[in-house]
């Protein structure tokens, strides 16, 4: 299909920052509210024992290590169906759609097999053992949704890339409240239930995946009929499917790198202990709390650059690159400020403090914070240039610029200020702000030489 002639006018600053506010803040509450799901089950198990809150940070951990690689076939949807909707190519969205659909059903069956084992795996990289008992526990439930997650994340990214982002939010608030009340009755045993403990918590995580898939694959069959998301559902599409894969396998792997590096700080405070660990966890809530503005504001502007590149319109890529880049360096500022000024107050929500466990975990979560606040503007940029070289489908080489600043930069710092120096969860930690800090340099530096290639072309 030719590519549209280019009839859009050129929108000012603040025309820009209210049209990504207007796709971007609904997914940036959406996400929000998803991740307040995560810190309700810490703060849920936080006060029924330490130990479920640090199992539940490394089984939380090795789920989303190999969830976050299944989205990158979800997220390669978003530009994909948002090249094709500027187009008017109602096909080529729901074949996209589709496949984005088989492949994340496929990755899911796959890789949801090594949580049957997570007790021996969990052993083997240093973890305690009643942790890595409990954390199999989890592991067994949430297992089951592996599949429905990733295709709640297609669905995500098709009605992204439609601008639909209102029943994202919606969907995600109500499913965040529904996932209290479970937590509330299955972990305690309240209301009759019986007392599960981590069990509950993973058996509401399985519930509310399930219905908010329900939720979106409903509302897109009767608000985007015209997509036809049911026509062929599952007949196969061979060159669609590579054209996904390609283009997702890189963001799958990215996302890798990244949830990688924190990945294996969260092991390596499980090598310090289950109170340091505990607090990690506290700590990693409230940093993945503010990043989720970044991350929503940087699948906006995916959005955004994706159907400005469609229509080879020029001024306003790169002028909505550089709102949305302001916008998020902005908000990387208020946060660090807001880190340094109580962080106190911020971890000590998470635990009984009147306990001797409860305090330390709140004096190692209070520097780890501390240190967070450091990497609030660079972790925003780098999150930002990913979202906004995905809108011109360059996956590739920032993949590779991932895996070395987060692995060949980041995880030595951390190994070497943390044991070899002995600076403990702090050294750690510091690790992560470099590796941040190199991969926000790399990846903003190549989406501005390649927009400057793709213009001259």
């Amino acid at each position: 299909m030719q590519t549209r002639v280019d009839t859009t006018p050129a929108l000012s600053h603040r025309e820009h920052a209210r049209a990504l506010l207007r796709v971007g803040m609904p997914l940036i509450l959406s996400h929000m509210a998803q991740f307040a799901i995560f810190m309700t089950d810490a703060l849920m198990l936080g006060w029924y024992s330490v130990t479920a809150l640090a199992a539940s940070t490394i089984g939380g951990t090795f789920f989303f290590l190999t969830f976050i690689v299944g989205t990158g076939f979800a997220q390669a949807v978003t530009p994909l169906v948002a090249e094709a909707a500027e187009q008017d190519d109602e096909q080529g969205v729901r074949r996209a759609t589709r496949m984005g659909l088989w492949l994340s059903a496929i990755y899911g069956t796959v890789i949801m097999i090594p949580f049957f084992f997570a007790e021996a795996i969990l052993l083997a990289i240093g973890q305690e053992p009643e942790v890595a008992a409990l954390a199999e526990d989890y592991l067994h439930i949430v297992a089951f949704s592996m599949i429905p997650a990733l295709m709640v994340m297609t669905m995500k990214s098709f009605l992204a890339a439609l601008e639909r982002t209102a029943i994202i939010l919606w969907a995600t608030i109500g499913t965040a409240l529904l996932n209290v009340v479970i937590n509330y009755a299955l972990i305690f045993g309240n209301w009759g239930a019986p007392e599960l403990g981590i069990r509950g918590a993973a058996i509401a995580s399985l519930t509310i995946t399930v219905l908010t898939l329900v939720i979106l694959f409903g509302y897109a069959l009767r608000e985007t009929p015209q997509y036809k998301l049911l026509q062929n559902i599952f007949a196969p599409d061979p060159d669609v499917m590579k054209k996904v894969f390609a283009l997702g396998w890189p963001i799958g792997l990215t996302a890798l790198a990244e949830g990688g590096l924190f990945s294996a700080a969260t092991t390596m405070m499980g090598w310090l202990g289950a109170v340091p660990q505990a607090a990690h966890g506290i700590a990693l809530q409230l940093s993945g709390m503010t990043f989720m503005f970044h991350l929503g504001l940087s699948q906006a502007a995916t959005v955004r650059i994706g159907r400005a590149a469609a229509r080879k319109d020029v001024e306003n890529l790169k002028r909505g690159a550089l709102v949305a880049c302001g916008m998020s360096a902005a908000f990387g500022c208020v946060t660090m400020l807001i880190f340094w000024t109580i962080p106190s107050l911020l971890v000590s929500g998470f635990v009984d403090t009147s306990t001797p466990d409860g305090a330390a975990v709140v004096a190692i979560g209070v520097s780890l914070l501390l240190v967070s606040a450091m990497f609030q503007v660079v972790d925003g940029l780098q999150a930002m240039a990913l979202g906004l070289l995905r809108g011109l489908q360059d996956t590739r080489i920032p993949m590779i610029m991932a895996i070395f600043s987060y692995w060949l930069v980041g995880l030595p710092i951390s190994l070497l200020l943390g044991f070899v120096v002995g600076w403990e969860g702090v050294g750690v930690w510091l690790g992560l702000v470099v590796g941040l800090l190199v991969a926000a340099v790399l990846l903003m530096r190549r989406f501005w030489t390649q927009t400057s290639l793709w213009v001259k072309a």
